[in-house]
């Protein structure tokens, strides 16, 4: 009983540390020169293809500018950079088998020593989980070239919150570890 205790609590944190956490990933154009990027504008054609709801939109939007300004970058008509996002989901089916189905040795006692120990049937259990991966891709794109010059991929579950609170957490932490990855720094 102990041990299934100590299974279930493992698992609960697992679950628990894996739903705050986004994995990052980052490529860009080795030809680049990152510090001539001044300025950026968000690229509105192709914000308004991206299928979310306009206020995760703006939430997403506003928390990539917040990145950029303090990254020392500024808002502009003429910009250096611009910057689009796109958004997927896929429903993510985990299954934890623990059926042991075997025979093992048990105890078939009496009480006061009188007994012996002899094979036994184990019984387990699957528990089956469900849950929403996302992912948010961030593109930069140099505007004077209309090329991309870098993109920034988070994947991580999405939490339904009732709080906007908490949803809005949520997306500046996808944004600002996306960010982490901007600049990059060219491998020597």
């Amino acid at each position: 009983m102990k041990n299934i205790y100590l299974l279930t609590s493992m698992i609960v944190f697992m679950i628990l540390v894996s739903c705050s956490s986004v994995n990052v990933y980052s490529d860009y154009d080795k030809e680049t020169d990152f510090t001539e990027f001044k300025t950026y504008a968000f690229y509105k054609k192709g914000i308004d293809k991206v299928e979310i709801s306009d206020l995760d939109k703006k939430r997403i939007l506003r928390a990539i500018e917040k990145e950029l300004k303090l990254k020392g970058m500024v808002p502009s008509e003429n910009p250096d950079l611009l910057v689009n996002i796109f958004t997927k989901s896929r429903e993510k089916i985990d299954v934890y088998n623990n059926n042991y189905n075997g025979w093992y040795p048990w105890y078939y006692g009496h009480g006061y020593g009188y007994g012996y120990y002899g094979p036994g049937y184990g019984f387990g259990y699957t528990n089956v989980t469900s849950s929403t991966e996302g992912t948010l891709f961030i593109d930069l794109i140099d505007a004077r070239k209309k090329e991309l010059s870098w993109q920034g991929i988070g994947v991580g579950l999405l939490s339904y919150h009732k709080s906007i609170e908490k949803k809005e957490a949520r997306i500046k932490e996808f944004v600002n570890h996306i960010m982490t990855q901007y600049p990059p720094v060219p491998e020597q």
